[in-house]
């Protein structure tokens, strides 16, 4: 069965058919999508944060250089006591500290989009100008160590120097890269004069290495490109999605006002409309069952009847309307009580049966016996019935049958059902059916065409007593409307308690 969609403007506050006002929204998202998915190369769109967390991160560990600069010279000093590794030491403390008053100066200032890669070409400057210092470290030598001792010592702490360069700079692309070509260019040239076989496997190990923790710091460097984009991508949902709410927002505000003005002109209407309507009425029936005097002209008697019959279906429609509007806007009050859907059922079987009668329709009743009460509002579920009814009646053709059932449901409720051998309503045209002022085909092409909201208002009745309304029908086959109350309002009768002989008191005693 295929659900139809109500597309009246009093309904949907935004229309979705009109998809061409989200095309810039969604033109905006792909654009950002594609801007933050794209590969680095090219991308400068986060060099800026890249180069403010590389500055903050150096000033952080500031002091972590000139501790490693103390201890390898201690260890250094010791494997060799010369006076050249104090100055080397003296030279590093020096570009370690160009480094630091660069980094202080760029976190100080706003580095706007166009200063970037003048301040990222001032970093890798101080970072190639420690590495020139690393150089001078790989310059040294050792005429009095005995063995190979100090190789290990200058190739571990070149290594180290590599990694912790690494770790501690691949914010800034290339660090390592470019701070590091002045101690392979050291190493290379002694590897060349001496031709020994310690400085040429030192030399390819350190530049291996430099290869190596390159790599990684790329990656690295991409991994948090990737993390940054992702971030700016949520906060941009972020962004969309508080948008949409306010939007949302200001159409539920614009709908409740709506509402309210709805509401108010009917009931302004109504009033308007039911005081000229009752004088209409009454002339109207006075006149066509010529209370005071005959009408020479039968004519004129039968248009009165027709004034009295469209001023009674314009009241039975603004009766209706005024109805449905109560229970959309919350403020249908139930009258509850306990009520037996037998008799209600036989009382509105007795109304509609004067109209049965003049289309030669049978109405037959099918009641399970001693049903208990249910707890309900009499007055709906009598306008429930009725409507099913009248329903019933319009729809089956002459000498038709209507069969009316009340029985127990399978979840311990109670339920009505009506039904006919009409022509039926086609399932596609259930849903619309079922809509405020929805209509079928059939009901159009009747010449009893109604106001469309008799089953909704059932629906809303219903759905008011936690019930619910089923309608089945299918095309040449006749229809069948089912109402169900749940097991929660059903009255279950309690046995009366029997009369207790009463107890004597009991007399006290001394001792």
């Amino acid at each position: 069965m295929s659900s139809g969609v109500s597309t009246s403007t009093d309904k949907n506050i935004v229309d979705r058919t009109r998809s061409h006002r989200n095309k810039a929204v969604s033109k905006a998202v792909r654009a950002t999508r594609d801007r933050l998915q794209s590969s680095s190369n090219g991308n400068f769109a986060f060099d800026r944060d890249m180069l403010s967390i590389h500055i903050g991160s150096g000033l952080q560990a500031a002091l972590m250089t000139p501790l490693v600069v103390a201890v390898v010279t201690a260890i250094g000093f010791y494997l060799n006591p010369d006076i050249h590794i104090f100055a080397w030491a003296l030279l590093m403390l020096c570009l370690h500290a160009i480094n630091v008053l660069l980094a202080r100066r760029a976190s100080k200032v706003e580095i706007t989009a166009a200063d970037t890669r003048k301040w990222r070409r001032r970093l890798l400057t101080g970072h190639i100008l420690l590495g020139c210092g690393w150089g001078v470290f790989a310059l040294q030598g050792c005429s009095t160590c005995a063995g190979d001792s100090f190789y290990f010592y200058k190739g571990a702490v070149l290594l180290f120097a590599v990694s912790y360069t690494a770790m501690s700079t691949f914010m800034l692309r290339q660090s390592v890269l470019y701070g590091f070509v002045p101690m392979i260019a050291a190493l290379l040239g002694i590897a060349i004069l001496s031709g020994q076989v310690l400085d040429i496997g030192l030399t390819a190990m350190c530049a291996t290495a430099v290869v190596f923790f390159h790599y990684v710091a790329e990656r690295l460097y991409r991994s948090n490109l990737t993390l940054m984009s992702y971030q700016s991508e949520k906060d941009d949902l972020i962004a969309e999605l508080e948008v949409a709410k306010s939007m949302s927002d200001e159409a539920r505000r614009r709908a409740e006002e709506a509402n309210l003005a709805k509401s108010r002109f009917l009931a302004s209407m109504s009033h308007e409309l039911r005081t000229p309507l009752n004088a209409i009425l009454g002339f109207s029936e006075v006149m066509s069952s010529e209370v005071l005097g005959p009408l020479a002209n039968p004519t004129y008697r039968e248009y009165s009847g027709d004034i009295h019959r469209s001023g009674q279906h314009l009241l039975n429609l603004i009766n209706e309307i005024l109805d449905l509007s109560r229970i959309e806007a919350g403020r249908y009050d139930l009258t509850e009580d306990s009520l037996s859907l037998l008799e209600v059922a036989e009382d509105c079987i007795g109304m509609v049966q004067l109209r049965a009668r003049a289309k030669s329709i049978t109405i037959r009743d099918q009641f399970e016996k001693h049903m208990p009460q249910v707890w309900a509002d009499e007055k709906s579920m009598r306008q429930v019935m009725l409507n099913l009814l009248s329903n019933a009646v319009k729809f089956t053709p002459q000498g038709g049958e209507i069969t009316v059932k009340v029985g127990w449901t399978a979840g311990g409720g109670q339920y009505v059902a009506i039904k006919d051998n009409g022509p039926g309503i086609p399932e596609e045209e259930i849903p619309i059916v079922l809509s405020a002022f929805g209509q079928g085909s059939i009901a159009i092409k009747n010449a009893e065409q109604g106001t469309g909201l008799g089953l909704p208002i059932v629906q809303a009745i219903l759905a008011k007593h936690d019930g619910q309304f089923i309608l089945r029908s299918k095309l040449r086959e006749g229809t069948e409307a089912i109402a169900i109350l749940p097991s929660t309002r059903i009255l279950q009768s309690v046995p009366a308690i029997a009369d207790a002989p009463a107890i004597e008191r009991r007399r006290k005693s001394f001792a």
